[in-house]
């Protein structure tokens, strides 16, 4: 039975994760951090020193601030932890790579099953195709999301450069550019309106042919039964950087 601690745990991901694994025998949730109280069915804490049983491992769905406390009391205390916030900047991410130098880390921009498929088609794809087919990348979120590009396009953007010889470059705005669009460079474009809960589209348009790939999240859901699937995955792993593809390929 793996043990869970929810950061987050009164947001809609902390509750969706929290139902999900209400309907599971192979873990429970045993508490929550989250400086905002709400009802649960679990003891909820504002902070990590609060704690008062080690879990097995922590699912954050918070926010980035919370990434300096999280990450010292999972070093402190040698706990897992799947990361599944957005938002990091470049020094975050460095630092959650640092950390699963000592302790086991789950770190993905996407926790669907579906977008990480995509991911591989999109890599498949590119290796087939070359040089021959721009490709542009189109992401769709709800209006309060407040980073852009997604990390999730550029996730699929990294998986695509991972099959090219000479990486390409991201071009996220054209307006200011009175030029023709280079052969190397893969398009990003955001698109921010209504309770769009997630869609992304990765265009290789060629001479005369365009092909489309096209992930659409219609529920927040899909997002939280990866990390439960995750966190279940990742508890008694040894210390290192681990993502969806090593959770599928077992």
């Amino acid at each position: 039975m793996t043990r869970i601690v929810i950061v987050g745990a009164c947001g809609h991901m902390g509750r969706v994760i929290a139902d999900i694994v209400s309907g599971r025998d192979d873990c429970t949730v045993i508490a929550g951090i989250d400086k905002v109280s709400g009802a649960a069915d679990f003891p909820v804490y504002a902070t990590f020193a609060e704690l008062t049983e080690k879990p097995d491992v922590i699912i954050d769905f918070s926010h980035p601030s919370v990434l300096n406390d999280m990450l010292g009391y999972c070093l402190t205390n040698g706990v897992p932890v799947v990361v599944a916030t957005t938002g990091y900047s470049k020094e975050q991410i460095e630092q959650i790579h640092k950390a699963a130098e000592q302790v086991p880390v789950f770190f993905t921009f996407n926790m669907s099953l579906g977008i990480n498929l995509m991911a591989e088609l999109a890599k498949k794809a590119v290796s087939v195709l070359g040089g021959q087919f721009d490709i542009e990348i189109v992401e769709k979120h709800h209006n309060q999301k407040l980073d852009a590009p997604s990390g999730t396009a550029i996730m699929l953007a990294d998986a695509i450069n991972s099959e090219l010889d000479k990486p390409y470059t991201y071009v996220y705005d054209r307006h200011s550019v009175r030029a023709k669009r280079s052969r190397t460079e893969i398009g990003m474009h955001s698109i921010r309106g209504g309770t769009i809960v997630g869609e992304h589209e990765i265009i290789f348009a060629g001479r005369d042919e365009v092909i489309t790939l096209k992930h659409e999240a219609h529920s927040k859901s899909v997002f939280a039964v990866g990390a439960v699937n995750a966190a279940v995955f990742l508890s008694g792993r040894s210390a290192g950087l681990y993502s969806m593809s090593d959770m599928l390929a077992e």
